[in-house]
């Protein structure tokens, strides 16, 4: 037999509104919609554990050591745990509808709302610094007609005439034990115990109307691509203006123009002329804290990078440290140059390799010590 209490996390004294705040807590847990389709077994699991814990005659039945949602539960009555006529009345109350009397009371008209979900897409700059943004979600939100009563104002609910308040009704039948007393829900009021005589307009009596609006959600500095907020309350409200749920926003990350994204570095590539590269050269690069000088060394080398330490993404949860910002240097070889312009690179390549005889091969790449020592001495040789 499962153990409900294990399932719901809670002690077997645990009382009634400490069921359900575990129930709550365990069912937006496992919920398929929030969790994953991988844990709908779960959340029917939970649901099965709260649906015997939160009916007292169901919890009694279940503490005597009998699970009333097991089918087979009662069969083979030695060693089931009973405990007298009062466990019998528990184990044909399953069966019969609350043979014995064991009617389980009126139902709640409230009831706690579900969770939602809604996507939202920022730009990268608001998941660098933070902020705040704005979503736009279509669920049921509180009646502001009738407060969540679901009666218009001035009437309230009359307790219903048909069942007196009990929620259920009750009748004889002929079983194979001889004539029983069976308990089943109220037809008159659907076993709430009370009837709305004048129901609400806007909301039909339901306490509760599906409307869109706009909800605030705060951007944590940091925050990555796929992350995933939750925000307490903001879900839907319940039947008969019962608490809401949570509202769960998942988060995209738009593409930059300027930038790439590499756990908490940007990065960027620059493209300079040959000349800059080889002479050395100030360039000037947008940031998101505004524009910055960049000093390309001279003998720099395609896609040699520069690091501007403390520029890039805030480290999430540790919003005083951010990550660097990395220009790569993309050097811009001419494919098109003038006569004279081939002149002097002729005249530069008969200066630096005319001792060349052929290309150099190795199988590891060129160390960055040897490319600079090339651009140092090209430097020198063009004063």
């Amino acid at each position: 037999m499962a153990d409900y209490y294990e399932v719901l996390g809670i002690e077997r004294g645990a009382s009634d509104d400490e069921i359900k705040k575990a129930y709550r807590k365990m069912s937006r847990k496992y919920h398929p919609d929030i969790a994953g389709p991988e844990f709908e077994d779960k959340f029917k699991e939970v649901n099965a554990a709260y649906e015997v814990l939160s009916d007292p005659d169901k919890r009694r039945m279940y503490d005597s050591g009998v699970d009333p949602n097991d089918p087979n539960a009662g069969s083979g009555f030695p060693g089931a745990g009973f405990s007298g006529m009062a466990d019998m009345g528990d184990i044909f109350g399953q069966f019969f509808g609350g043979a014995f009397g064991g009617a389980q009371g009126p139902t709640p008209r409230s009831q706690p709302g579900r969770d939602a979900l809604a996507s939202l897409t920022i730009d990268l700059k608001t998941a660098v610094f933070g902020g705040t943004e704005q979503v736009r979600i279509s669920t049921f939100g509180l009646c502001q007609e009738c407060g969540g009563t679901g009666a218009q104002k001035g009437s309230d609910t009359v307790t219903c005439p048909q069942c007196h308040g009990r929620g259920s009704t009750q009748r004889v039948v002929r079983t194979m034990l001889g004539q029983m007393m069976t308990s089943a829900p109220c037809d008159r009021c659907e076993g709430h115990g009370t009837i709305i005589e004048h129901p609400c307009q806007t909301c039909m009596g339901h306490g509760r109307v599906k409307a869109a609006r706009m909800v605030g959600v705060r951007i944590p500095a940091g925050i990555d691509d796929g992350a995933r907020l939750r925000l307490a309350d903001q879900g839907e409200v319940g039947e008969g203006g019962g608490a809401a749920g949570d509202l769960y926003v998942d988060i995209h990350v738009r593409s930059d123009k300027r930038f790439t994204r590499d756990g908490d570095d940007l990065h960027c590539w620059s493209k300079v002329p040959m000349t800059w590269a080889v002479l050395g050269h100030e360039i000037e690069i947008d940031t998101f804290d505004g524009p910055k000088t960049v000093e390309v060394p001279a003998g720099c080398q395609q896609d040699d990078v520069v690091t501007l330490k403390g520029l890039g993404v805030t480290r999430l949860r540790r919003s005083d440290e951010r990550g660097d910002l990395v220009v790569h240097i993309a050097v811009d070889i001419p494919t098109r140059i003038t006569e004279r312009e081939r002149e002097l690179i002729e005249e530069f390549a008969a200066l630096h390799d005319g001792d060349a005889a052929h290309a150099s091969q190795s199988p590891k790449p060129v160390t960055q010590a040897a490319r600079k020592g090339f651009f140092s001495r090209l430097k020198d040789a063009l004063g």
